[in-house]
């Protein structure tokens, strides 16, 4: 049976196109808005606006229960209104506000006096609690999207995390009708815990991230090889089989970032708004964040270690510039750092999504192999899926030299250094 609520979406950037794209999938109608309203005329065309796998088909097998609207007052019908604008933040990793503020302040106005207003963007410990909305129709949802996995987390969700005035009482029915679709646990609590609960979450992945990099580096150092480590860690019980055990780049695309900068400043009684927060010792985050910036400077350590301390003037490509594969976000990433770093040298670029324009002192390819041409040096910066296509027999042939740094092993499974390739990737020796 197809549910009678109307769920209203405020704020058209990732978060909402995707999250209105699933409600709208569970069966319900949905209202979507943004104060561009260009962003609805580019939606109800067709354009999906942001880079995400399967949020186009998603998009458009929905287009009879979602209604893109270009007024703010449109969302008057709506049973239950989401806040769902993308939170940015600066170089610090501190979030800017001001735009959800105002958005908050523009669906009061025309909010009806039944409807609920739930918080879906990340906001800091207080700030729910704080706005002059009557409580028992105030919330605050836990967003967990991931950047090129939105979709299958929108439809697929572990668990919701509610924030409440009084979680002892029962949700009201419109949201409890909402989350009860997607029949998984939900779990209510006090607006700040819901809030720390995000951070909470991202500052465990962040210890796993930061402990995987450091001993992956010292494996390179000593000759091990973390691909053969990490198999042994994910079958203990205290860690587990979904433990994050890739090494990476450092943190980037700025969420996590974000999350690291909130509990620094708890830590040190700098509450956001005036929310009590005490004086504490952690120096363990901010040795996670020294931790990110040493690790995503291993790329150019790497290429200078190999390359530019024996070779005057080598012609370099760089595959990927967008932060992870399946995003077109490049928020803190590895692969423009780098760039940054080689101004002044013969350089290309290629990457399927992220526009080479942004890199206006590099050369544009049109694809991964013509990247390749006449290259000294191969660097696979962000693992698409179409470089794990490439054949490395089709790279070698059109490469001058026979270096490859490829931190994710795109490659592997083509043996890169049985076919007399120099490859090098994080976690596993060099040479």
């Amino acid at each position: 049976m197809t549910p009678t609520i109307t769920v209203a979406i405020a704020g058209l950037t990732h978060l909402g196109i995707v999250t209105a794209a699933g409600l709208a999938e569970k069966g319900f109608r949905v209202l979507a808005w943004d104060p561009d309203p260009e962003r609805a005329r580019r939606l109800e065309a067709g354009d999906s606006i942001v880079s995400e796998p399967g949020l186009k088909d998603l998009l458009n097998r929905n287009r009879d229960r979602l209604v893109f609207c270009e007024r703010s007052a449109d969302l008057g019908d709506a049973d239950l209104i989401y806040i769902a604008a993308d939170v940015p933040t600066d170089d610090q990793g501190q979030s800017t506000l001001e735009g959800i503020v105002t958005l908050i302040n523009v669906v009061s106005e025309v909010r009806a006096a039944k409807a609920l207003l739930t918080i879906l963007c990340q906001v800091p410990p207080g700030f729910t609690r704080r706005l002059a909305v009557p409580k028992d129709r105030l919330f605050y949802q836990v967003e967990t999207l991931i950047f090129g996995r939105a979709v299958e987390r929108t439809l697929q969700p572990e668990r919701f995390i509610v924030g409440c005035a009084d979680p002892s009482q029962p949700l009201p029915p419109a949201l409890n009708a909402v989350l009860s679709a997607y029949a998984c646990p939900i779990l209510p609590m006090r607006y700040e815990s819901a809030e720390l609960a995000k951070i909470s979450i991202n500052c465990f992945l962040v210890a796993q991230v930061s402990t995987t990099n450091t001993l992956a580096e010292i494996c390179e150092a000593i000759g091990a090889d973390w691909s053969e480590i990490a198999p042994a860690l994910k079958l203990d019980r205290r860690i587990g089989p979904h433990a994050y055990l890739a090494p990476g780049l450092g943190i980037a695309g700025g969420n996590l970032e974000r999350d690291l900068a909130t509990v620094t400043q708890l830590s040190r009684g700098f509450g956001d708004g005036g929310i009590k927060s005490i004086e504490t010792e952690a120096g363990v985050v901010d040795a996670w964040r020294r931790n990110s910036v040493w690790r995503k400077d291993w790329l150019y350590r790497t290429l200078e270690r190999t390359v530019l301390r024996h070779h005057d003037d080598p012609r370099i490509t760089v595959l990927g510039l967008a932060y992870k594969e399946n995003t077109d976000s490049i928020k803190n990433s590895p692969s423009i750092a780098l760039l940054g770093q080689l101004k002044g040298r013969r350089i290309r670029v290629h990457d399927p999504v992220v526009p080479a324009s942004l890199v206006p002192w590099a050369e544009p390819a049109s694809s991964p192999l013509d990247a390749c041409t006449d290259a000294d040096v191969l660097v696979i910066s962000t693992p698409w899926p179409i470089y794990r296509e490439m054949s490395l027999a089709d790279i070698a042939a059109r490469m001058k030299g026979r270096l490859i740094i490829d931190p994710f092993a795109v490659l592997g499974d083509q043996q890169p250094e049985e076919q007399g390739v120099v490859w090098h990737r994080l976690g596993a020796p060099g040479d």
